[in-house]
């Protein structure tokens, strides 16, 4: 069962816990590393694409770039934005998306003070994220299909940081010329990776998606693993 809808400490081991986010619980899934692979010291919050699409923090492609990332030895935070599963408040386009985003950062932060933060997202998760990457300077930042010409990019800073952007030639719900376009006119400094014949969820393409999240972030780990790890 989840933990009281508090501040409770980082698990240790995989587990769901509440926050008290700032409109209200926010329901937040941790899984470490795989057991065969070092633990390296960097925390990965990846966020889901549109709630009022269906878009949940249990969406594969969320759970599947979760997993490459579990695979390198990363930890991953995925949680429900507010409105979404156990987690409160209602939809609020992406704005108030943005500060559920900061909280779980914040805790993340506060608890795992030894690790790097990664921010990752999906569909509307990667316009969440972009948002939020300027005030929360993450050490990498991962857009999967970031929603260019469905939402306004133009305000957005660019991330200075290290970048991966991952689209699907095929997607029919974001424009892939969109993507190239925004990155291009807006002299974006991201590595953009396209997948040919792939559609925005990804369908029969998670296991290439996988690859493409592995060989792109692997040379932004850290040098070293945790210790013990």
């Amino acid at each position: 069962m989840p933990s009281a809808p508090t501040l409770p400490d980082f698990p240790a081991a995989d587990g769901t816990v509440l926050l008290l986010g700032p409109a209200g619980v926010l329901e937040v899934a941790v899984d470490t590393p795989e057991a065969d692979v070092a633990a390296m010291p960097v925390v990965a919050i990846v966020c889901h694409p549109l709630p009022t699409e269906g878009g949940t923090m249990h969406n594969k492609v969320v759970t599947m770039a979760a997993r490459a990332l579990r695979e390198l030895g990363a930890t991953t935070v995925r949680f429900n934005f507010r409105g979404t599963g156990g987690s409160a408040g209602s939809y609020d386009e992406g704005i108030g998306e943005v500060d559920d985003l900061r909280a779980v950062a914040a805790w993340v932060r506060a608890g795992r003070p030894d690790a790097a933060l990664w921010l990752a997202g999906f569909s509307f998760g990667a316009y969440v994220s972009l948002r939020a990457a300027k005030a929360l300077s993450p050490a990498v930042l991962l857009s999967i299909a970031p929603p260019a010409g469905r939402w306004d990019f133009d305000a957005i800073a660019l991330p200075t940081m290290p970048w991966l952007v991952i689209q699907g030639d095929a997607d029919e719900v974001v424009d892939p010329q969109a993507v190239v376009d925004w990155l291009a006119h807006s002299k974006a400094r991201a590595t953009l990776v396209r997948m040919p014949d792939t559609s925005h969820f990804f369908h029969r393409k998670l296991i290439d998606l996988r690859g493409a999240i592995k060989n792109g972030l692997r040379p932004h780990l850290p040098t070293a693993p945790t210790a013990g790890g």
